[in-house]
């Protein structure tokens, strides 16, 4: 039964570190290389990700420097950038691409902050998930006579001990990234 619980920890903590992965993703105002990494470039036919094809950089603060390993991916990036959802406008210059990153307006901050509370909250619903799949094997074992009702008891509290910490780790997170979006 304590494999249950460890496996349902590392569960909740898969869901932590894909939360984390996100808000990279999130822009904050600031140019960071995580924020186009995963961005989608057909190459020779495959969908790959951007990191695969070029070199990102952040050299200043508001710019992105995308240099492709393959000159001919240029405009194939670039077009990429404009399809995603990101509202960069790429700059070329035949061998590599800048990306201006523009000030946030306050309406995008706000917009920001939803898809941040919609992120967390979709990862506090698979942490629940796992709860829940845990408490299920839980009773079934209890139904089975592997489990005692003390022990049921105190494995639940332990598992629900196991769901506040990580919902409040999620918490954690999503506050921050809210102050760092927020702030000017």
């Amino acid at each position: 039964m304590h494999a249950l619980l460890s496996q349902a920890q590392e569960r909740m903590q898969k869901s932590i570190a894909f939360l984390h992965e996100e808000l990279q993703t999130l822009r904050a105002g600031r140019a960071t290389p995580a924020l186009v990494e995963k961005v989608a470039v057909e190459y020779y036919g495959t969908p790959t990700p951007l990191q695969q094809v070029a070199q990102i950089t952040a050299p200043e603060p508001r710019l992105l420097v995308i240099q492709p390993w393959d000159r001919q991916l240029v405009p194939v990036i670039e077009k990429a950038i404009l399809k995603s959802d990101l509202g960069l406008s790429p700059a070329s210059d035949g061998n590599l691409i800048r990306l201006q990153i523009p000030q946030l307006t306050e309406e995008r901050r706000k917009e920001l902050v939803r898809v941040l509370h919609k992120k967390a909250e979709d990862e506090k619903v698979a942490v629940r998930n796992v709860r829940r799949d845990a408490l299920e094997h839980l009773k079934s074992a209890q139904k089975q006579g592997q489990v005692s009702e003390d022990e049921l008891r105190r494995l639940q509290d332990e598992l629900q001990k196991l769901t506040d910490q990580a919902i409040a780790d999620i918490e954690r997170a999503s506050a921050a990234k809210e102050k760092e979006i927020l702030s000017v």
